[in-house]
């Protein structure tokens, strides 16, 4: 069904927030059913975000003290967070009883004779035996290593939980996909934004900047990162920004990483500062068509080893190994974390495939150099697996380089 604007009205369906929320717990619900552990202890706020449909910012995301409990057979999970009274008031989908104060040891800076992690550690206990699954494994994401001692000071078995976890959240519900679709459509409004920013003298850091700005405006909850990168900085690729002056006649490509209601993007453009030279268009013709090869193939029943067939070999890119070049002909699953399943890589994807599912949404990305030493082309689509194929979702055009910034140009 096609949505309505960008933000809910009464009057045409939008993304329904608690069918979200019902839909991701009961998928949570059934992948914890289906595993052999009694319940699910997350640290991850990516989990605990799906769980309970809760947040507090991204302030809190490394403390390791805000969790969630999930109990196999419980209907209602059970957080620990930081500002309880104020979850109490105002959510209403989980029993306040079932909201509890997080503390924990602040990744160590509360003293360890306070005794917070084995309070912790006991609070878990006893949930575990008041449901009756004290013997049954548990399940942790990701947590401080004085928690995994405590719980199994406590005869807890303590097992691998993120792999629950990144089972149930691989096949997205409709109101995640359109969430995905509503992110990426902020990023395609920042892209046209910086193309009319690109000129000679600007700084990565100053178009940085312009997209936060766009953004945060639009209200993105965080801004993960705007990685620019221009000139002979794109070959090897640096993965990150820094306050280099871009000149004319350089390529420069973006990555930008979006979070709208939990929901991510990870989106990359190619651009030239004047126009194109003859080597730069080569180099993104060689991207356009490992990206485009990659995605014509993408159904369901199609492997991760039929799209990574598609791309080009390490070597071929001039780099020893798979391993040395294993971002840069990529794909990835995006939702409410950035990296999700699936992955898929020639490093290990021709021989270990992976069946594509209707619902998956994942981002494929390819990069090449350009021969004459001026940078890289670098280019990201993201493809929500459909009944009937694919769908890409990320929407800012790829037919050509953007050429931005002087005469003649197609931005100015």
């Amino acid at each position: 069904m096609p949505k309505s604007g960008f933000n809910g009205v009464d009057f045409e369906s939008n993304v329904n927030y608690d069918r979200l929320r019902k839909e991701r717990l009961a998928k949570a619900k059934e992948g914890l059913k289906k595993s052999d552990l009694g319940a699910l202890l997350c640290y991850d706020f990516d989990n605990i975000r799906y769980i309970t449909g809760t947040y507090i910012g991204e302030w809190n995301r490394n403390k390791m003290n805000r969790h969630c409990l999930l109990i196999d057979g419980v209907e209602e999970p059970i957080l620990f967070d930081p500002a309880c009274p104020s979850k109490r008031q105002r959510i209403d989908w989980i029993k306040p009883e079932n909201i509890l104060p997080a503390v924990g040891s602040m990744r160590g800076a509360i003293p360890k004779e306070v005794g917070m992690i084995e309070k912790e550690a006991e609070e878990v206990v006893a949930l575990l035996k008041k449901y009756g699954v004290e013997n049954k494994p548990l399940g942790l994401d990701i947590t401080d290593v004085p928690m995994v001692r405590a719980l199994e000071s406590h005869n807890v078995e303590v097992v691998d939980g993120q792999a629950v976890m990144v089972d149930v959240r691989i096949i997205k519900t409709e109101d995640e996909i359109e969430l995905l679709k509503k992110s990426a459509s902020m990023v395609d409004g920042v892209y046209y934004d910086l193309a009319k920013a690109l000129r000679p003298g600007i700084m990565e850091n100053e178009l940085s900047a312009i997209a936060h700005k766009k953004l945060i405006g639009w209200g993105s909850e965080v801004v993960e990162f705007v990685n620019v990168i221009s000139g002979q900085r794109g070959n090897p690729h640096s993965h990150t920004t820094s306050n280099r002056m871009i000149r004319p006649g350089e390529i420069v490509y973006f990555d930008i990483g979006n979070t709208y209601n939990g929901y991510k993007t990870c989106y990359y453009r190619t651009f030239t500062c004047g126009k194109p030279t003859p080597a730069q268009v080569r180099a993104y013709d060689k991207a356009l068509k490992w990206i485009n090869d990659s995605i014509s193939v993408i159904k369901p029943g199609a492997t991760s080893a039929d799209v990574a067939a598609c791309w080009p070999s390490a070597t071929e890119l001039g780099f020893k190994n798979e391993e040395e070049a294993f971002l840069l002909q990529f794909a990835h699953g995006i939702g409410i974390g950035l990296w999700e399943k699936p992955i898929i890589s020639r490093l290990f994807s021709l021989d270990n495939p992976f069946e594509l599912r209707e619902g998956m949404v994942f981002a494929i990305e390819t990069w090449c150099p350009a021969e004459d030493g001026t940078g890289s082309a670098r280019i990201e689509q993201e493809i929500v697996v459909t009944k009937e194929g694919h769908e890409i979702i990320t929407k800012f055009p790829v037919d050509e380089i953007t050429s931005c910034g002087l005469p003649g140009c197609q931005f100015l």
